[in-house]
Order: structure tokens, then C-alpha cells, then sequence
């Protein structure tokens, strides 16, 4: 279950009071590391949030930042944070440096590994300059990439029609309802003894009716024949006869004989129809 926002606010002043009460208790020892080292009082005061100041900026960088730059800002965290481990555990070993009565550069008795955390202590607030810089730089110029837009592949087909886009692809063809002046789907038998006859095209006839207005004169009436349904089909055959099937859809028989979209839809069942016969059994 989502935590709603009052519960993740919650979360978070939570994670700052427990990051504010360990870093009080590391700013102690890592104050008196400061002044072993010959730290003022000024320096001492500041030098916890060198360290564990640049500890939080890294711990956000990583929030930020991806790729290369995140592993980076997590080296420098967990560089850092290991740092910070070991000199709040010589401050627990040492306990002179509770009172500032040690000597100045004397974190061990050992020679080499005094010189070794002296080394890592005054090394702190120069790689803070260094690693703080170089992770606000990285966060300033970072870019979040943009979330990958998945594409959507359309399959264009040529001349296809509004009612043939609506259609899927059935195994068998469906009844197909015949208006009465339309012809019926030729039979496979009649389709084989049925050659293709040119016909010459001509402007499809207007089936939206028209209003009453009275008698048209003779010489504004058009002198072009009405097709019947047969004329239509044969010169259907005509235009189509070197098309592949796929191509024979309603709206390209429209275009090519001039007819409504109803008739051309039934033109091309009719055809679908005698090209099922094969190509053999047309031609016999």
C-alpha cells in the first residue's frame, strides 16, 4: 500500500531527526580529532561538517543522478562514511582526546598508523572541496532521459475504405443482404461460363434522392443511361480483372466504376466470390 502524503512526510522529518542525533553524536568526536590536529577552535567547530556535511550532499546526489555519476557519488559516500567510522573510532580508543590533553598530531602511539590517520584527517576537508564541487557540478548539468515512448507500427493499406477498415478478415464469407436493385452474388457455376466484357466507363448515377421541383425540361436531363445492376457488375469485371484480391476492396471498385459505396460494397463480395473459383475454373 502507497503511503499517502502525511505518512511519507512523516517518514522524512523521522529520517532527519535520526540523521540530526547521529551526526551530534559524530560531531563530537570528529571536533576533538580536529583539534589533535592542530585545528583552532573556529576549524574544530566546522570540521564534522566537512566530513559529514559532504556525506548527506552525496547520499543526495545519488537520489539524483544515474549511470556513471551515481556509482561516482556512491564511492564518495561510501568513501566518506568509512572515514568518518574510523576516526570515531580512534576518538572511542583514545581517550586523552576527550580532553584535549593529547598531543598535537598524536592520534596513535604507533608511528605509521598515527601518520596514516593524521594523513586521512587532514585529507577530509581538502577531498570535500574537491568531491563537493565535482557532485554538484554533475548534479547541476544532469538531464533525466526521457521515458521511452513505445511505438505503434500501422499497417497502411492502398484504396482501403472506411467499411472495410471496420471489417476483420472472416474464414468464411458472410450472407451478404442484396437491396432489390442490386444483383445477387453470382453462382461459382454461372461464374465459370461468365467472361469478363469491356464496358466503357461512365459517371456513377446520384442515389440521394432529389427534391420535387417540378418537370425538368428535356434539354437539361442528362443523356446518360442508367446501368442496371448487371451492366455495373460486368463492367465491375471489366475494370478489375488484372487486380490481385487483396486489392479488391469497396472503395477502389467506387473509384473505378463511378457508383455508390453500398453498390460497390456488393460489387466486390460478387467478385471475392467468382475469385474464390480459382483461376483455372474462371478461365474453363
Amino acid at each position: 500500500m502507497n503511503l499517502n502524503r502525511k505518512g511519507r512526510a512523516a517518514l522524512v522529518l523521522a529520517l532527519v531527526v535520526v540523521v540530526g542525533m547521529a551526526f551530534r553524536v559524530s560531531w563530537n568526536a570528529l571536533r576533538d580529532v580536529a583539534s589533535a590536529i592542530g585545528a583552532d577552535s573556529t576549524a574544530s567547530l566546522l570540521y564534522p561538517f566537512v566530513v559529514d556535511g559532504l556525506m548527506a550532499l552525496a547520499l543526495i546526489a545519488t537520489l539524483v543522478l544515474s549511470g556513471e555519476a551515481r556509482r561516482f557519488a556512491l564511492r564518495v559516500l561510501a568513501t566518506y562514511t568509512l572515514a568518518s567510522l574510523v576516526l570515531n573510532y580512534v576518538h572511542g580508543l583514545v581517550p586523552e582526546l576527550h580532553g584535549g590533553s593529547v598531543d598535537w598530531g598524536r592520534l596513535a602511539d604507533w608511528d605509521p598508523a598515527n601518520w596514516a590517520l593524521v594523513l586521512l584527517a587532514t585529507s577530509l576537508p581538502v577531498g570535500s572541496i574537491y568531491f563537493g564541487s565535482d557532485l554538484v557540478a554533475k548534479v547541476l548539468h544532469h538531464r533525466p532521459a526521457a521515458p521511452a515512448i513505445a511505438e505503434e507500427t500501422a499497417e497502411t493499406t492502398v484504396n482501403r475504405s472506411t467499411s472495410d477498415l471496420r471489417e476483420s478478415a472472416p474464414a468464411e464469407v458472410a450472407p451478404v443482404y442484396v437491396p432489390p436493385d442490386l444483383p445477387a452474388p453470382v453462382p461459382v457455376d454461372l461464374v465459370k461460363r461468365t467472361k469478363p466484357v469491356a464496358v466503357r466507363a461512365v459517371a456513377a448515377e446520384s442515389v440521394r434522392p432529389r427534391a420535387a421541383t417540378g418537370r425538368v425540361p428535356d434539354v437539361a436531363r442528362s443523356a446518360r443511361p442508367v446501368r442496371t445492376p448487371d451492366e455495373l457488375l460486368e463492367e465491375a469485371r471489366s475494370a478489375t480483372a488484372d487486380w490481385p484480391v487483396g486489392e479488391l476492396t469497396a472503395e477502389g471498385i467506387r473509384k473505378a466504376v463511378r457508383t455508390s459505396a453500398a453498390k460497390a460494397r456488393l460489387l466486390r463480395e460478387t467478385l471475392r466470390t467468382e475469385r474464390a473459383a480459382g483461376p483455372d475454373e474462371v478461365a474453363a
